[in-house]
């Protein structure tokens, strides 16, 4: 038998979560800023939105960057779908948010972009 086939490893978003936060959230929060991107979009002939959002800098502006209509939705369960993940390393913080559900205030097709600093 020849095992001459070449396996691919899968590369999930955990690694790379994990590199983002420690290379650019530190060097974000020494600096004492955030940046924030969310994308939603509502399922046809429901209430419910789609949303992927996520943040990394500082600690204190973590979930101030994310859009308004998911920053109570970190780590709920009152949704269909919550994917929450939050990274904290020295003095910074990653967040990523998947939501498939009702979001008050969400738009029926939204793009998020948002920069802060203390």
């Amino acid at each position: 038998m020849n095992e001459s086939r070449s396996y691919r490893r899968g590369r999930g978003c955990g690694c790379t979560f994990t590199l983002v936060v420690l290379v650019v959230g530190i060097a974000m929060a020494l600096f004492g800023s955030n940046v924030g991107i969310g994308l939603s979009v509502r399922v046809p002939f429901t209430e419910s939105n789609l949303t992927w959002a996520g943040s990394v800098g500082s600690k204190d502006l973590a979930i101030d960057t994310l859009p308004d209509y998911v920053e109570q939705k970190v780590g709920d369960n009152s949704n269909l779908i919550n994917k929450s993940i939050t990274l904290t390393i020295w003095p910074a913080e990653g967040t990523s948010v998947i939501v498939l559900g009702k979001q008050e205030g969400a738009p029926i097709i939204g793009v998020h972009l948002d920069a802060e600093r203390k």
